[in-house]
């Protein structure tokens, strides 16, 4: 596990919660802040697990 695979799952988890604090106060600008901080997070994730792919990959040959 690379550091972008960490980071990106800690800010999805961030953007659940900031979407759910949103949701349950009414607070739409802050459900969309949520929605996209889940969004970056898991670009970011994928963009690790690619980069733990390709270095899997060049160990092999």
């Amino acid at each position: 596990m690379n550091k972008d695979q960490v980071k990106g799952t800690v800010k999805d988890i961030a953007g659940k919660a900031q979407e759910g604090a949103g949701r349950l106060v009414g607070n739409k600008e802050q459900q969309a802040k949520g929605l996209l901080k889940q969004a970056e997070g898991k670009a970011e994730k994928n963009f690790g697990d690619v980069k733990e792919v390709v270095k899997d990959t060049q160990r092999k040959y």
